[in-house]
Formats: structure tokens, sequence, C-alpha cells
């Protein structure tokens, strides 16, 4: 894809004009583009006679449209389509892919368009092109900004084909072999990109070989100096070592023999990068990594794994703790094998590999090994099937996430390549990524079950939402029909679905609550100037339309949302609305008049007043400082798009802020039947001894209230400690209640309620 967009990492963008270098080396490179085909036509082998036809015509398109462009190298723009093409080919993908691959410059550099395509190529093979063009050349304010809609945009695109990202990793793979051209900063931010997004894509998909190199070449170029001391480092090892990997491979090839079971011994060398983060993340020195080189024993058939297995342990002994049965349970990218690190002679740890043939490709290609096995027609179906069962939940992230940043956020979550294996209570077993919850669970069944999550059993036992899940853990998420997100779970949450699961109910929830509570405070100021509220009548659609549009709101609706967050005040946006209906003929009644200027004198600005009863929820808050309760004297405030906020008339935080800012303000009261009890705090003076905790919370339940938190402070215990208890209660009698109750405790020697 186009350097010129911030997104993609071609190595550099066509050259339209011949650079004299260019045009010395021109005969040259001309000959070597047509030796590159070539080479790609003998990787076509496993096509048939017509799809060749295609591809070569596709060949000639791009060619033709690529003429007269050329890399920075010197070299014709058609060998980089060409070299992205022969990789697909490696993975053995179908004639549309290949001739996608070809192309896949053609309609972002060369003016080509997909109608163009569908004429000559085909709807199939212009739908891939077209997901991988930047078709809206859309302006950004920042390259994150870019950076993050070109990803949400592939993303999309490789959800709806999964061909699409594997064309994407082959393009990238290739300028990140031929980035040596670049300027070292831009050489630095591409290959810090590729480490970020790409690799952990390859990986997300199991093409292991891929993710192995785009780490490798990432490394390489991010961190020159670590990789080439480390890569020194691992030569020196090579030259060491050399002698116990062949005896050890000696040993194995000669037990299989002694079984008479035919097996392919391959030794594996641990790459430089995955060297470099294990001793980063575990703080060792290079020479306390001692599994730098293992084996690889691929067999034919599935039962031959598990006799090799047997082979093994008997020829060495078995690290405990260290084995991994990936053939029953496969990783969530498709990977199975046989994983168990043995003690060899000379004492050090050495992994060993064990899979079918069928097994390995899949380790090495992922999806892409689905293409090179083919079964018959179902083998494409099966690749997008495993593609998109977590490329769907990209589709899903989609619909509740409109912010391109927050998007990639959400999916740079669940590119985490660790994950936990658990099973649901009826034995289905679910992939999720290291740390993820029973809340990521709840989620990952159904956003309903998620929503509607109140608690948690795993193995039979009550646990905390906020757990963390272990391999093997069987997890039942119990529901409540009344339950809903709550906000604390986005603090601990694993995967992208949850988190935008939640988000977005919770988003929801905020702009009904805050447009219910806009068009209460709209009315309420318009009662003040004597006229009732329009309606929704078609004779009113003129009237709201002059109003939205003088406020800068797309709807009447989202006018209400402004004013219930406070990001517009209630008494001006109803003056204006006098004034408009003033001009209709509507004059004000004498009757609502008084009904809205009937309020309490101290009360602020003659808005009304808004009745809190505990289940506003989003829009309506109370504050922290002073934590008011019901029989309080409270005033409202409404923050600039925070909603309202409640505080008890004598909170001096309130008090400060009012002197800032008194249009803001506004009278609210308690209702006469609250829904709920309320938090506050309270201070007590006790003697240190023991029960003393024992005694506080006996007499705070004697009165039939509830203690939420306990905070003693970090000073060593002396003769005397302060508590500070947030207690919950139903209103300012139940608290007196409560002090009473604690003043009777022999251990408490003073109490009051916490103040700002």
């Amino acid at each position: 894809m186009g350097e010129r967009s911030s997104d993609a990492v071609r190595d550099p963008a066509p050259q339209p004009a011949v650079s004299k270098r260019a045009a010395r080396n021109a005969p040259a490179v001309a000959g070597a583009a047509a030796a590159s085909f070539a080479a790609l036509t003998h990787k076509l082998d496993y096509l048939d006679a017509a799809d060749i036809k295609q591809v070569r015509a596709a060949y000639r398109f791009a060619d033709e449209a690529h003429l007269g462009q050329f890399r920075v190298t010197g070299e014709p723009y058609i060998t980089h389509p060409i070299a992205v093409a022969g990789l697909c080919a490696e993975w053995k993908l179908d004639a549309q892919a290949i001739m996608a691959a070809l192309m896949h410059d053609a309609m972002e550099d060369c003016g080509v368009t997909k109608i163009e395509l569908i004429e000559r190529f085909g709807a199939p093979t212009a739908d891939l092109v077209d997901g991988l063009t930047k078709l809206d050349k859309l302006r950004f304010s920042t390259r994150e900004e870019s950076q993050a809609e070109s990803f949400r945009k592939m993303l999309l695109a490789m959800a709806r084909d999964v061909r699409v990202i594997l064309i994407k990793l082959a393009d990238r793979l290739h300028n990140m072999r031929t980035m040596a051209a670049m300027a070292p900063d831009k050489r630095a931010r591409i290959a810090a990109e590729t480490l970020e997004i790409y690799a952990p894509i390859a990986h997300r998909l199991g093409l292991n070989q891929t993710y192995r190199e785009l780490q490798e070449l990432s490394f390489q170029y991010r961190q020159p100096w670590r990789h080439g001391a480390l890569s020194k480092a691992v030569q020196r090892a090579r030259g060491n070592r050399r002698d116990a990997v062949d005896r050890i491979q000696r040993d194995v090839e000669k037990a299989f023999a002694n079984h008479k079971l035919p097996v392919q011994v391959y030794g594996r060398e641990k790459t430089l990068y995955s060297i470099y983060r294990k001793m980063r993340e575990k703080h060792l020195s290079f020479a306390q990594v001692n599994d730098i080189f293992g084996f690889r024993i691929v067999v034919h058939t599935l039962d031959e794994c598990y006799i090799a297995l047997g082979v093994l342990h008997q020829l060495y002994k078995p690290q405990p703790g260290r084995f991994k049965d990936y053939i029953a349970i496969p990783k969530a990218n498709g990977y199975q094998s046989l994983h168990t690190t043995l003690v060899s002679p000379l004492g050090t740890a050495v992994e060993f590999q064990i899979r079918t043939e069928a097994m390995h490709g899949i380790a090495e290609k992922g999806i892409a090994a689905h293409w090179m096995y083919k079964t018959g027609a179902g083998h494409v179906q099966e690749a997008q099937r495993l593609g998109t069962m977590w490329l769907q939940s990209l589709l899903d992230i989609q619909d509740e996430t409109h912010d391109a940043n927050e998007f990639l956020e959400h999916v740079k979550i669940d590119l985490f390549p660790d994950a936990v294996y658990v099973f649901t209570p009826m034995s289905k077993i679910l992939a999720l990524p290291r740390g993820a919850t029973p809340v990521d669970f709840a989620y990952s069944i159904h956003s309903d079950v998620g929503d509607h999550c109140v608690a948690a059993r795993v193995n039979g036992e009550p646990v905390a939402l906020r757990t963390e899940l272990r391999s093997g853990d069987v997890v039942e998420v119990i529901t409540a029909p009344g339950a809903r997100p709550n906000p604390a779970w986005l603090n601990f949450v694993r995967t992208g679905r949850a988190r935008s699961k939640i988000r977005h109910y919770l988003k929801n929830m905020e702009q009904e609550e805050s447009q219910d509570l806009g068009e209460k405070m709209l009315a309420q100021a318009l009662r003040a100037e004597g006229l009732q509220l329009p309606g929704m009548e078609p004779a009113d659609a003129a009237l709201w339309q002059q109003l939205t549009r003088w406020s800068g709101n797309r709807s009447r609706d989202e006018l209400f949302v402004d004013i219930g967050l406070g990001r517009k005040i209630a008494t001006i946006v109803a003056k204006r609305l006098a004034r408009l209906l003033a001009e209709r003929g509507t004059h004000p009644d004498a009757l609502t008049l008084t009904m809205g200027r009937y309020a309490d004198e101290d009360a602020a600005p003659a808005q009304g007043t808004v009745v809190i009863d505990g289940s506003e929820g989003a829009s309506v808050r109370l504050a922290p400082c002073c934590r008011p309760i019901p029989g309080d004297a409270i005033v409202g405030y409404l923050g600039r798009g925070e909603g309202l906020l409640v505080h008890t008339a004598d909170c001096s935080v309130g008090k400060r802020l009012f002197e800032r800012d008194n249009e803001r303000w506004m009278g609210v009261e308690w209702a006469e039947q609250p829904a709920r009890t309320f938090e506050t705090g309270v201070s007590l003076l006790v003697k240190n001894g023991k029960g003393v905790l024992a005694q506080v919370a006996s007499a705070v339940s004697e009165a039939e209230a509830d203690i939420t938190h306990i905070d003693m402070g970090d000073e060593p215990a002396l003769e005397t400690t302060e508590l500070r208890l947030l207690v919950s209660v139903r209103d300012r009698l139940h608290l007196a209640e409560v002090m009473r109750m604690l003043k009777r405790s022999t251990a408490v020697q003073r109490v009051s309620r916490i103040k700002p």
C-alpha cells in the first residue's frame, strides 16, 4: 500500500520521474522484472491453465499501469507487486488472490477504477483490490488518527474476506525485506508499527513463519545495535553447542529407529527477537537463556504424535509442569502440537514440538494452509470460518465504536498472543486472552449475558468478577434481569469485545438519561417564561428546526442531551424558544408563569427543581466531596459536559463553584420515597484494643446500615486511632441512629460526619 498514506509501509512511494541511477540501470532491471514474473509462474503450478492465463492478464495490466514508476532502489515498481504475488503463491492462495496481489496498488497509484477492474477481471477480484485500497483520501489531524482509521478499514475489509489481510501481510513482509533504502527514522517508525500491529495479526491468524520474520525484521530496523550484539552471541553459542545439539539429534533419531517409527527430526533455533524479549521480561542475561535450541518432530498420523511423546519421555526425563497438549485443545488460531521440555544428558533443558505434517503446515501458514491442503470445495470456507471466528468480533466492536483510536485500542487488546482455555458448564471450550475475567467470559457468550452479569462461579466456587481465569476453569455466570454494566468493569476486562460493549451500553444510558433530564430542565425553564414546551406535532417541526439551527445541534434530542450534560444552559435556550414562540403569536400564560415562579426564593435561578430519588444514573451524580443524603439541604451544579452534580447547601467546594459560575446552579430536591440507600462519610476516634473493628461493625449492623469502605490511614497505631467509614443509610434520621449506636460503643470516643 502507498507510503504516502501514513498507515502504509510500502518501501518508497512509486517514482513517476526516472532518476539518473534508474535510467542507467533500466535495461538490467527490466530484464529482472521479466525474470521475476517467470519465477512467479513456476510457483503457480498448483493452478490450472485457465487460472494461470487470468493471472498473466492481471500481470500485463499491472505492468502497464505502473509503467514509468520506480522504487528508490532503481527497480521498476512492478517488481513489488510480483514479489507480493509470489508470497501469496507460496501460501497456495487462489487465482483471484494472486491477481489482486499483482494489482493491489493499481487503483491507488495509477487512477484505475473499480468498474474497470470488474469489467476485465470480475467482481470478486475487484472487491479484493478495493479492500486493499483507501478509496476516500481523508485528511487527518494527526498521524495516529490516520494510522488508526486506515487500520480500521483494513480490519473491516478482512472481516469480509480473509484473503485481504493475507495479501496485506505479504505486502508488508516484502516492504520490510526491502526497507534498507529508507531513512533510519522512517525505518524505525514502520518497524514499530509492524511489531505493534501486523506481527500480532499474523500470529492471531496462525501465520507463524510470517509472524517470526516480521518480528525479526522489525527488531533489526528498530534496535539495530541490540540485534547485532545478539546475533553475534547466538553465532558463538551455536559453535559452542553444536556438539551437544548433534548428539541429542543422533540419540533421538536412534530411539525412533529402534521403535520403528518413521519421523522427521528438525533442529529449531529461537529467533533473536524472542531471545531478546525473554531476556527483557525475565531479567536474564544471554547465558541464562537455556532454550535457544530445540527440536521439532514431524510424524504421519495423530496417534503417532502420542507414541513419539512416549519414546522421548523414555529417552530423557521430562521437566514437571512443562508439557502442553495443543492437539486436544488447539490454540485460538488453530495451532496444534504437543510441547514437552526434557532434560538432556548434559543437564540442559531442551524443548520438543511433536506434530503431523498437516499440523506443521497450519502451524507455519495458519489460515493460508487451508488453501495448501485442499480437501475439496470446502477448504476456502474452512479458512474463512477459522479467520472469522476472531474477525467477526471486529464488526461487533465497529458497530459500537465510532472513534478510530478507540477501535484500535480495543483490537490491540484482542491481538494479545497468549490465551487461556476455559469451559462453559456445558463443557464447551472458549479461548480468552491471558488475564481475562468472568466478565470477559460473559461477553464472549453473548452481550446480553455480559450486560446482566451480577456474579460468577469458577469450578463451583463463588468468585469476584475481577478474578483472573486460568486454563481448565469451568466458569458459570449468574445474571439478573435488572442488572446493568458497571463502569468499574472497564478497569479489569481484557477483551476488546467486552470493553466496547460496556462502553457502548454506558454511552447509550448516559445519552438517554441526559436527554430526559435536558427535556425536563428546558420545560421547567420555559415554564418560568410562562410558556409550555412545544410537542412533536408537524406544526412544531419548523420551530424546533429553527431552534436547533440556532443552537448548532442536529436534532431536538441532541439539544436535550446537551442541556442535560450542561453543555448548554436551559434558561438561555428557553429565552430563545420564547422569542421564537412570540414570533409565531404564542404569548405567556399567567397561570403557567405563576407555576414556573412558585419556588423557594433561595433556590437559585427560576428553572424549577429537579427531583432526586437515587435512580438517575450517569446524568445526575452526588458530589463525592460532601456525599449528600436525603434530608440534607441540596443544590445542583450543571458542569460542562458532566451532567448535574448535587452538593449539600453548606458544602465549601460547592460554595466556591457558585462564586465562580453562579448561572450554572439550579434548584434540586429529594423525592418523598428515595429508591435506594446513599453513602456518606463518618469519622470515628477509637481506642486501640482487641475487637475494636468488630464492635464498630456490630454497632453499624445493629442500626440496620452497611459499611461499604473503611480507611485507617497509614500512620502507626497509637493509643487512639481515627477510622473513616463510608456507611450506606436511608436518610439523615437513619444516619443519626447509626451515630447514636456508635457512641454507645465503649471503644468509640468521638463520632462526626465527614464534611469537606
